[in-house]
């Protein structure tokens, strides 16, 4: 389970990575020895997904090669990509036609509304028009008019459009068409499904991961307390910043710093704020941690739009909630991450921050 320095691993969680005694010089510090892993893999939802063990039985690794596999028959579920999913089929519901919904399906949505309600729409499944905006016009080589974000904006907002009854399990719009894209938090989702199987399986420690940026840990590993989580850093993804001490809960990170694009010099992050139809300009990456995968994969997004100050306030109001906030730097190189609800004791810094 070696260190990788793939851009594509953002956050290493296959690894053990550099813990950092804090009043050490650098000179001291000296990464613990990692153990041996099983890892097993697979592909959904357009991403690698994997399960990391401890060494063990046969058995306990087949049971777990069966679980993971749970996440296909989920993609076939929650998939806007796939017709068929009772997702993707709202967009064809006429405005003000009730839709009844296999009762999982429903519940997450109407998570998804509570989550849209508590972080001002900041966490929006229903952004579709404006996304697919500036896809479209990215793919043009331009970026779109202030009209067509406007015009895309009158058709987004979950919390405006999306009406519940919570005794049929139904849902409908009030528009015609309404777009719900569960991209945000459809992997955490998938991740807490495998760990409650994993669980099942009498499985006590592990650690599985959703496209590398979404993760959720038990147990421990290697006579540490949890699974140590590597974060990269934002300006340098070749080498880590911090390291997380994972203790039976979840991690998701969202940034820019790999999926952006340029025009007439400036530079456009794939991030939208769905409220004004623009990409996030304020920050290079937030890092949450949550009881759930499925929490911490849509606030990790959420948080991102909504920027430093509302975003430690909603981790003062929710002292479950963890964050690793970094904005946009002013000036010079030097990260100032700002920190939430998380214990000196699980976290390292393997990289020059501002105090």
């Amino acid at each position: 389970m070696a260190p990788q320095n793939t851009r594509r691993d953002f956050l290493a969680g296959r690894a053990l990575l550099r813990l950092v005694d804090t009043s050490a010089t650098p000179s001291e510090i000296a990464p613990p020895q990692a153990g041996p892993t099983i890892r097993l893999e697979t592909r959904a939802m357009a991403c690698p997904w994997a399960v990391v063990l401890n060494p063990g039985p046969p058995a306990l690794i087949m049971h777990a090669s069966d679980v993971l596999d749970r996440v296909h028959p989920l993609e076939d579920l929650l998939s806007i990509y796939r017709e068929q999913t009772p997702v993707a089929q709202l967009r064809h519901l006429p405005a003000g036609e009730w839709r009844k919904l296999p009762d999982e399906v429903f519940q997450l949505l109407l998570r998804c509304r509570d989550l849209s309600l508590a972080t001002d729409g900041a966490f929006d499944p229903a952004a579709g028009p404006v996304i697919r905006a500036w896809r479209e016009a990215r793919q043009q080589g331009r970026i779109p008019s202030l009209e067509e974000i406007a015009m895309a904006l009158q058709n987004c907002g979950y919390s405006r459009f999306i009406q519940f009854d919570e005794e049929q399990r139904a849902v409908r719009s009030s528009i015609t068409g309404v777009e719900v894209d569960l991209g945000s938090i459809g992997k955490g989702y998938a991740l807490d499904r495998v760990a409650e199987g994993l669980i099942e399986a009498e499985i006590a420690s592990f650690l599985a991961h959703g496209g590398f940026s979404t993760m959720v840990a038990r147990g421990s590993h290697h006579g540490h307390p949890g699974w140590p989580v590597g974060l990269r850093n934002p300006l340098f993804p070749d080498r880590n910043f911090a390291t997380v001490m994972l203790r039976d809960r979840a991690l998701s990170t969202s940034g820019s710093n790999v999926q952006f694009f340029r025009y007439q010099g400036k530079r456009y992050g794939h991030i939208l704020d769905p409220r004004t139809g623009w990409p996030v300009d304020g920050m290079l990456s937030v890092t949450v941690t949550a009881p759930t995968a499925e929490l911490a994969d849509a606030l990790s997004t959420a948080f991102y739009v909504m920027g430093i100050d509302a975003s430690q306030r909603y981790c003062q109001d929710h002292p479950e909630i963890g964050a690793i906030l970094i904005p946009r730097l002013m000036q010079g190189r030097e990260l100032t991450p700002s920190i939430c609800n998380l214990a000196d004791e699980d976290l390292f810094w393997t990289d020059q921050v501002a105090d």
